[in-house]
């Protein structure tokens, strides 16, 4: 067996209930989630009885996903299951770079804390919405919109799935353009424009209230979403904010670099299902619950 990478769920991964068997489980899991609590209280219990609603407000999504994500970490590492390296979609990275040791998982939290509602508040300032793009790759989903005032690709997550983030009058006749082009838009339920100009105000914030953030040299690689390398400082957690998440190159990356077995930490297995259509021959296994936890146990340890 090649080298073991652990990926964090991002924002839109979210269901009600989430975390709540890794906590009886699980101690290091129910620890993580006292820590939450301490420094934003109910945060497990929105994850736990939270409306669908009320989990789908950027405010409360990302800290939710945070918490279930690193319990699911916290869990497997009681295990005895510890990842060569790891990456993280747009807040999961933040989770990644507190399994990595970059950041304390107090410093983490708190962050992630604060990006939401920096993120919340820029899509309120600016407006944007997001497309899944299909059959088009990047090449050409890139020169659609540059030709479109107000349109950005933002994450690449496959040959032939990008997002794009538009302003409201972008967005407009943006699904018409990807179809006269061969493709086809998808309307994304998010708040904002994320990964894009429109979410400057939150990068800026952000870099303000956080310049004293202490990041350290860290145990394993963590893959930035900006390079899709592994990670060289502290600005990437800004930069990452208001650029594109180059996750298809990225996955790309971890295989050069010789990972094989894929586990993605936190509820839901969106990135499970996009590393499965990057790479077909990997093996992706998945940590959310009891059930998923004991499972990639027994895979791994009789790998």
């Amino acid at each position: 067996m090649g080298r073991i990478a652990i990926v964090f769920s991002g924002q839109g991964a979210q269901y009600s209930g989430m975390g709540k068997e890794l906590t009886s489980c699980s101690e290091a899991a129910a620890n993580v989630f006292k820590m939450a609590d301490a420094i934003r209280p109910d945060t497990s219990k929105q994850c736990f009885e939270g409306s669908d609603e009320e989990l789908q407000q950027t405010e409360n999504t990302q800290p939710c996903i945070f918490c279930v994500s690193y319990a699911a970490a916290a869990a497997l590492a009681e295990k005895g299951i510890i990842a060569d390296c790891a990456a993280g979609f747009s807040l999961g990275e933040v989770t990644a770079l507190a399994y990595g040791g970059y950041l304390s998982e107090e410093e983490a939290f708190s962050f992630v804390t604060a990006r939401a509602l920096a993120m919340q508040e820029s899509g309120k300032r600016n407006p944007g919405v997001m497309f899944a793009v299909l059959k088009l790759d990047s090449e050409e989903v890139t020169k659609l919109c540059s030709c479109r005032e107000g349109c950005y690709p933002v994450n690449f997550n496959g040959k032939t799935q990008i997002s794009v983030s538009c302003t409201e009058e972008a967005a407009k006749d943006f699904p018409k353009a990807v179809a006269a082009a061969g493709g086809k838009a998808i309307k994304l339920a998010v708040s904002g424009g994320f990964h894009s100009p429109m979410m400057r105000g939150a990068r800026e914030a952000l870099e303000r209230d956080f310049r004293e953030l202490s990041f350290k040299e860290g145990t394993i690689p963590v893959y930035s979403n900006v390079t899709g390398e592994p990670y060289k400082g502290k600005t990437q957690l800004f930069q990452q904010i208001d650029s594109p998440v180059l996750w298809y190159p990225l996955i790309l990356n971890m295989r050069r670099d010789g990972v094989d077995t894929f586990i993605e930490a936190g509820p839901g297995k969106t990135l499970s299902n996009m590393i499965a259509k990057i790479l077909p021959g990997a093996r992706i296994l998945n940590v959310e619950d009891e059930q998923s936890l004991n499972n990639t146990v027994e895979v791994l340890k009789n790998a």
